[in-house]
């Protein structure tokens, strides 16, 4: 995790400490985002992008459960998944724009991150994708302590990948945990409209554990991924979690959102994870307001520095092979 970089009047216990630097992990993916669109439309970002603003509590609380060791598979939606794990933002930033020092030496794009020393093992521009890494992680695991996760939408759970490696991974009862981010639609789509029975249901029907969280509360995904990768490491074989949350902005790059019905998107604003966790931080934990406006914007200071690095960062060689992957 990244250290947190506001100034408080006064020390603040462990277990506040880390909330905080979960809260600003959330900002820090929030900002991203929105940097990442503002830097598409000025040009800088080809092919696609697909942001995942308003789902950074599931993203954050499971990879705050997570162990040197674990696997993790993410979506084409995955600039989360991999900020949430450790990555850091410059590296992804500069690979977004197709620089020679991104993760991948500017070769990956949005959608196909990879960054092994953090644990992810791949962000999948195929739907379900994710879930067939995750579970291939997962045997590997067997016996060792450690777990492997599957992060997919809504969507996902129409797809073959989803009944075949969740069966696989139940008969030999595999470490793996898989998180649906269900934010209500699949693309352009309303889930509900194309999806018979939910997504629970289907994971219960092969007797695997399952539980809905509320995805846009930080520290209800944390308890209920940390109580799910337990049983996992332990030898109870996987878990299906199931997260219902909203995603604030469209499908993709391309997509205005006009489908969705008038005050729905204002109404999932009043739950933002970002609202909702500081509330809390300034309520229960008692973080001053100051303290935390302090945090917010010592996120922004990070993400222009960021900016302006990526900008001036080179573009590869197309005739050299990116150094991380040389033979």
């Amino acid at each position: 995790m990244s250290e947190l970089r506001a100034p408080f009047e006064a020390p603040v216990s462990p277990d506040v400490q880390e909330s905080l630097d979960l809260y600003r992990r959330m900002q820090l993916i929030r900002g991203f985002e929105e940097l990442v669109q503002s830097l598409f439309l000025q040009g800088h970002v080809h092919g696609t992008t697909h942001l995942c603003s308003g789902q950074e509590a599931v993203e954050v609380g499971v990879a705050s459960c997570l162990r040197d060791g674990d696997r993790v598979g993410g979506t084409y939606r995955g600039h989360g998944h991999a900020l949430a794990l450790g990555l850091e933002p410059q590296k992804l930033l500069d690979e977004l724009l197709g620089r020679a020092t991104g993760i991948c030496g500017g070769r990956a794009g949005s959608m196909n991150v990879v960054d092994l020393e953090h644990g992810l093992i791949g962000c999948f521009g195929i739907v379900g994708g994710s879930i067939a890494a995750a579970t291939g992680a997962a045997l590997a695991f067997r016996g060792t302590g450690k777990a492997a996760v599957a992060f997919f939408g809504d969507g996902a759970v129409n797809q073959a990948y989803f009944y075949e490696c969740l069966n696989f991974a139940k008969v030999f009862a595999l470490p793996a945990l898989y998180v649906c981010e269900n934010n209500v639609y699949g693309e352009y789509t309303r889930s509900s409209d194309v999806t018979g029975g939910t997504a629970l249901a289907r994971a219960e029907a092969m007797e695997i554990p399952a539980k809905v969280v509320d995805g846009n509360d930080l520290w209800a995904v944390r308890d209920a991924a940390g109580a799910a990768l337990e049983q996992a490491r332990s030898g109870g074989g996987p878990f299906f979690l199931e997260a219902l949350t909203y995603r604030f902005v469209g499908h993709s790059r391309s997509d205005p959102g006009r489908y969705r019905p008038e005050g729905e998107l204002d109404s999932w604003r009043e739950r933002d994870p970002l609202r909702v966790a500081r509330a809390r931080l300034a309520g229960e934990l008692g973080v001053s307001e100051q303290a935390l406006d302090e945090l917010e914007a010592s996120v922004a200071a990070e993400l222009e520095t960021v900016r302006e690095a990526a900008l001036a960062a080179p573009f590869p060689d197309p005739a050299e092979p990116a150094a991380e992957f040389a033979p």
